[in-house]
């Protein structure tokens, strides 16, 4: 499927900047963002996932929008919601919207439209402008960075024990609870490419077991994703992976492997084959490499435990560094979104709310890659949020937002009035 009309640009040219009259400036910024979002496509999925199977009007096209719009305001209440759009009623005709919808309407929807189907409208958004994402950056010592994979997860406190959180009780005795993201992104990308939402209390590891690469792959986790049989199942796949090793690992060395004076000067102090695994148990042995790494600068040390035998050991290093580029996306989730107040207190509803900030956070991602001039991507959210329904060209407006806004005041001055 190609892009929108008012989105023209080349699937084959990444970047390639679009033509200063290829949007409308007789519609809100917010509508031609949404020109990335095929209505089509979206009432496709949710036929296919009967998710409008009792709705006569409130369908799952006007309930992202209306989600869509919610995150992008970073509203904390269903009434800043539904005022908003009825503030703005006589532009939700460019929203796709028959009507701005009551509360009752977006809070029953929360609770009872599956939030599954907004994960396969997030899934099929990212296949289909994914060649919008990868930046210009190159690999790393020889790694692809479209080979590299991140995982990790992050907790969402909630205002209610919904999901159960992780940790011990507080003091005064009231238990919030938490909602933990398990994510999976390709370096490249910067954006999640695979998401499990569990309970906070839930453990990590088995998000493992759901992750599929391509042979050839190189995937990072921290050492609370230890599960020896998933480690067997990535080297069988020919997928390098990456961690560190736990205190309490049993292993054998079977061999030690010689480290140049160079990467013993950069912070290399061993390098060892190792069978890991403890012989007093029926566990899957694994054979791996173990890398003893002290940092030069703050002088910590660290164990790597990888599969990898071809890499060089400062490689393996460095590359679990790259873990800190997801933490990074959380960071900006978190930041630039209203994840700290949320429009439901079912679990139905906060699992749609991340979705459809997922969501958001793609489109502002292919929004941002498209435009030629540099934005931070803090300040790009934050000025399509306060312009959300401003009529201005969305292309020449990020590109210059004041000559923009000139160029409107003019096309406004030269109206011809009805009294003269």
């Amino acid at each position: 499927m190609g892009l929108p009309l008012r989105l023209t640009l080349s699937y084959h040219t990444k970047r390639k900047p679009m033509s200063k009259s290829s949007l409308f400036t007789g519609q809100p910024i917010f509508s031609q963002v949404l020109e990335f979002v095929s209505k089509g496509s979206v009432d496709k999925i949710a036929f296919e996932n009967g998710s409008d199977k009792w709705c006569r009007h409130f369908t799952t096209y006007s309930h992202l929008v209306s989600m869509l719009y919610a995150v992008f305001n970073r509203c904390t209440s269903l009434r800043e919601v539904t005022t908003g759009l009825k503030a703005s009623e006589h532009q939700l005709i460019h929203l796709g919207l028959r009507e701005a919808p009551k509360r009752s309407t977006i809070s029953d929807a929360n609770t009872r439209r599956p939030e599954d189907v907004f994960g396969k409208i997030y899934e099929h958004l990212l296949n289909k402008h994914r060649h919008f994402l990868p930046d210009s950056r190159t690999g790393y010592r020889g790694v692809k960075r479209s080979k590299l994979f991140v995982v990790d997860s992050t907790t969402i406190s909630l205002f209610s024990d919904v999901l159960g959180n992780a940790g011990r009780n507080p003091a005064n005795g009231k238990r919030k609870g938490g909602v933990k993201v398990h994510t999976l992104m390709r370096s490249d990308e910067d954006v999640p490419c695979l998401i499990r939402q569990t309970a906070a209390a839930a453990h990590d590891s088995p998000f493992l077991k759901d992750i599929q690469l391509p042979e050839g792959s190189i995937i990072v986790f921290d050492k609370g994703y230890n599960d020896y049989k998933e480690y067997q199942r990535f080297s069988n796949e020919k997928i390098s992976w990456i961690t560190r090793i736990k205190s309490t690992a049993v292993y054998e060395v079977t061999e030690t492997r010689e480290v140049s004076e160079l990467q013993a000067s950069r912070g290399i102090i061993q390098d060892r084959l190792i069978s890991l695994g403890h012989h007093h148990n029926n566990t899957t042995f694994v054979a791996a490499r173990l890398i003893d790494y002290r940092d030069p600068q703050s002088g910590k040390e660290f164990q790597f435990l990888t599969n990898n035998t071809k890499l060089a050991p400062l490689t393996i290093a460095s590359l679990y560094r790259k873990r800190w580029q997801i933490e990074n996306l959380f960071k900006r989730l978190k930041q630039n979104y209203g994840l700290r107040y949320f429009l439901g207190d079912s679990e139905n509803a906060i699992k749609s709310q991340i979705w459809c900030t997922l969501i958001a956070d793609l489109l502002l991602k292919i929004v941002k890659s498209v435009v030629p001039k540099t934005w931070s991507f803090s300040n790009l959210a934050s000025i399509i949020r306060i312009h959300l329904m401003t009529y201005i060209n969305l292309f020449e407006f990020l590109t210059n937002p004041e000559q923009a806004f000139s160029k409107k005041k003019a096309r406004t001055d030269i109206q011809p009035s009805l009294f003269t």
